[in-house]
């Protein structure tokens, strides 16, 4: 006998309510979310609309990572242990590339307020400054690619493994598109509320306040499993 068509649409009615839920709980569990692009646009004085890109990019880049590698796990015939392991080899990656950019950001945060006092008025600096981070957001997107979204990998895998492609897509973009809604609001929501914050008296030290948020996001998903 063949399943009922409701039968088929109550259950993907549930795995898409369960997409939904899990892609906010897991956005908003992992402090990588979100900190990293609340902190550097702080730091940066980036505009809404850029803070909105590279914290969209980079998402985009963290979820379809994870679809691409589980989908062509299916499809080489391999089961989810097996992704599993290459995701905790991603993720390992992902988090010591994440504390090394957070250190190196802010040993350069602290050097970079001492420098700024003694070279307020020079052009140089300045122009120092802007091309040293030209390549910051960059940085951050490869982290973010390289980061796992485990989660996710059971969600569309197990419609794939039925061989029900198109059910996978459509669970992979739902859970793509709550991912980016959750951090771009969690995002644009913290930047709203620092800008009522009196942070100028330590304005200088914005880079490497970022860089010790970094840096503790990083630690807390390596050593803390967030």
């Amino acid at each position: 006998m063949t399943e009922a068509p409701w039968n088929n649409i109550a259950a993907l009615l549930i795995l898409l309510g369960s997409t939904a839920g899990v892609a906010v709980l897991h956005t908003l569990a992992g402090p990588d979310h979100y900190l990293p692009f609340i902190v550097m646009g702080k730091a940066r004085r980036w505009t809404t609309r850029r803070m909105v890109f590279w914290t969209s990019l980079c998402g985009l880049g963290h979820v379809t990572s994870s679809v691409a590698i589980a989908a062509g796990a299916v499809a080489l015939g391999h089961g989810l242990e097996r992704v599993q392991v290459i995701e905790e080899f991603r993720g390992n990656l992902a988090a010591w590339a994440m504390i090394a950019f957070g250190a190196v950001y802010f040993a350069w945060g602290i050097n970079h307020a001492i420098r700024r006092h003694k070279n307020a008025h020079d052009p140089q600096h300045r122009h120092e400054t802007d091309t040293a981070f030209r390549l910051t957001p960059w940085i951050l997107f490869t982290i973010f690619v390289l980061g796992p979204c485990e989660p996710m990998i059971p969600l569309v895998m197990y419609p794939a493994a039925q061989g029900n492609w198109s059910e996978m897509w459509i669970v992979a973009a739902l859970f793509t598109a709550v991912t980016l809604g959750a951090m771009l609001a969690t995002v644009l929501f913290a930047v709203k509320g620092l800008r009522l914050l009196p942070l100028r008296r330590i304005e200088h030290y914005t880079h490497a306040m970022a860089g010790a948020v970094v840096l503790g996001a990083g630690c807390a998903i390596q050593f803390l499993g967030l």
